[in-house]
């Protein structure tokens, strides 16, 4: 959940979202670095008289400033590289969601079940309880288990939406007639919080999307309720 005035990302509550902060940290190391190096030399460029002749015409120094940027590009790319094709992989999911946008609503179904399958809509101001997040809380929650890799199905039944949850490091568009993929994993229990993030709309900002991580045992009583009701 974001705080006010924050400038950094969510905590992150999957395997993919610490990835993804870890390659942010790292590359901002490098841009760092590199905003350094270059605002030095424009300092002593601007601020000295003095020339070199063996330095403006030196070929190891043009050496050094094409290969030096070539490597760290490929130091950035393939860390960056790895997380997607981490993002990509999807192995034997436990439980596969599907997720599909509306004007301007949310609704769930849970496939490897029979007739489990919701809307999700946005809880108007004057209805919220106490402790309640404004425009964020939906009348039904995506209920998942921990420790479970999830598979989320993705589409739109009108126009084109974006399922996005920050601290999980996702966000897939809601396409019509495409079916995207993505999976997950979460290892604690908790409600974590998104919104669509496509424009879709007058009552885009209205579009909130819940997602609630139970311990396994409760989530099979959670399934036995929803298969009775």
């Amino acid at each position: 959940m974001a705080r006010p005035s924050q400038l950094g990302f969510q905590d992150a509550a999957s395997p993919v979202m610490e990835e993804l902060l870890n390659f942010h940290d790292y590359a901002m190391v490098i841009v760092f670095l590199i905003s350094t190096l270059v605002l030095y030399i424009i300092v002593v460029t601007a601020s000295t008289k003095l020339t070199d002749k063996k330095l403006t015409q030196s070929q190891g120094a043009e050496m050094i400033w094409t290969v030096a940027p070539a490597i760290l590009l490929i130091m950035v790319a393939l860390p960056s590289l790895r997380i997607l094709y981490i993002m990509d992989e999807i192995n034997n999911p436990h439980l596969t969601v599907k997720a599909v946008g509306h004007q301007w609503f949310w609704s769930y179904e849970y496939s490897d079940h029979e007739n489990i399958e919701f809307e999700s809509y946005m809880i108007p101001t004057n209805d919220l309880s106490e402790g309640q997040y404004r425009l964020l809380e939906a009348d039904n929650r995506m209920v998942v288990p921990t420790k479970a890799q999830v598979r989320m199905l993705i589409t739109s039944d009108d126009v084109i939406h974006a399922w996005a949850v920050p601290a999980l490091g996702l966000k897939v568009d809601a396409v019509p007639g495409r079916l995207n993929q993505t999976a997950f994993i979460i290892g604690r229990p908790g409600v974590f919080y998104g919104q669509c993030s496509e424009i879709c709309g007058a009552n885009h900002s209205f579009m909130p999307i819940v997602v609630e991580t139970i311990d396994t045992e409760d989530f099979v009583f959670w399934i036995s309720t929803m298969l009775e009701s």
